[in-house]
């Protein structure tokens, strides 16, 4: 069996691949790429058991056909030093054997019998259907999955909760100490249905996902899904469990709003975190005109200061926030300038965009730390 793929195509989707395949394996197979050759495209995949990730190539001869493995570190070692060019694969199915030749030489690689890759579960027949343009679910993921959590007691928190009704589709994650809350008003049904996406699928998604339109089709059921995207497919195992009522701990009339640039935040709350302390304590005060950050560490004497001019209507107040929380929040908002909205220093913050994405809302609610007054 032989083939001529291009070096560059073909590097650039091993790369894309390679974040599936774990670091180690029980199964060696799992090490591999499978190569399944057919109808003038080559279709290569990987795999980690849980999630399963598959794209295809164009090649040159159409009447070509077979499968066959490569463990993947060879042939990433490989690709990723050869300038573009045609590669010729000469592969030798029952002595499992592969030969590259290139421009000025030539590689030969042990095969793996393909009948050893595992086959991902299929979806069931009663499965849901979701579709979503591409740049719209990349987005909302980059924005979501900072606020998925590492609890071993709760997993349904370690993923991004996919919740579909008449009203839209919100896509949820949090810690519980933030929540992220990303609603696209133009995906929507009179079915409700939902379902938990793991974060490595959700992070392999966000990378893969072009700007450039499209939709996404998701098709899922209570234990896994099959999403499928221009350049290939995705199957994985979802997180199995009930995910928390997130829209019960949103609060739906905080008083106190203010409003104030983005970036100037961000940048004033990453000057004064250095000095707080092992919690990254920054106090808020608040009153008309002026926000003033404080941060203090009492075993190692330091303490730093800063006040920003803003936008603010209602009571003056102190409240304390967690700072690399709150500047993970501003740094994962696209909006030049940001409302956050309060009620008192116990309850939660509301931190939304002044400028919404189109047919979106984007919120995130962040917990205060009580302070010692």
């Amino acid at each position: 069996m032989r083939f001529v793929v291009s070096s560059s195509d073909l590097n650039n989707q091993l790369q894309t691949l390679s974040k599936v395949i774990a670091s180690k394996n029980v199964f060696a197979i799992l090490d591999c790429f499978l190569f399944e050759i057919a109808d003038g495209k080559i279709k290569i995949t990987a795999s980690d058991k849980e999630n399963t990730m598959s794209t295809t190539i164009a090649i040159e001869d159409a009447f070509v056909s077979g499968n066959f493995a490569i463990p993947n570190r060879t042939l990433l070692e490989a690709m990723k030093e050869l300038p573009d060019q045609p590669l010729t694969f000469d592969v030798n199915t029952e002595e499992m054997t592969v030969k590259v030749l290139y421009q000025n030489g030539m590689y030969n690689f042990t095969a793996w019998n393909a009948n050893e890759f595992p086959t991902p579960q299929a979806v069931g027949d009663n499965a849901s259907v979701i579709s979503v343009n591409a740049a719209v679910l990349a987005n909302n993921i980059a924005r979501s999955i900072y606020a998925t959590a590492q609890d071993e007691i709760r997993p349904v928190m370690n993923g991004i909760f996919f919740d579909l009704n008449a009203t839209g589709l919100s896509i949820v994650a949090s810690d519980g100490h933030k929540l992220v809350r990303n609603t696209n008003f133009t995906v929507k049904s009179d079915t409700p249905t939902s379902f938990i996406l793991p974060k490595k699928p959700a992070a392999l998604l966000k990378n893969v996902l072009t700007h450039d339109g499209g939709d996404v089709v998701i098709k899922f059921d209570e234990r896994c899904a099959e999403i499928t995207y221009d350049e290939g497919t995705l199957n994985c195992r979802l997180i199995e469990g009930r995910y928390p009522n997130y829209n019960s701990i949103i609060p739906q009339n905080n008083p106190n709003q203010l409003i104030i640039d983005r970036k100037i935040l961000l940048s004033a709350l990453r000057r004064v975190i250095p000095f707080a302390n092992g919690t990254q304590l920054v106090r808020f005060h608040l009153e008309p005109g002026k926000l003033v950050l404080n941060s203090e560490d009492i075993d190692f004497a330091t303490s730093a200061q800063e006040n920003i001019a803003c936008n603010y209507t209602g009571a003056a107040m102190n409240i304390g926030f967690k700072g690399g929380s709150f500047t993970e929040i501003l740094a994962n908002i696209d909006s030049e300038e940001v409302i956050i909205e309060l009620a008192d220093p116990i309850r939660a913050g509301v931190i939304k965009p002044v400028v919404q994405p189109a047919d979106e809302e984007n919120l995130v609610l962040i917990m205060p730390i009580l302070l010692n007054d």
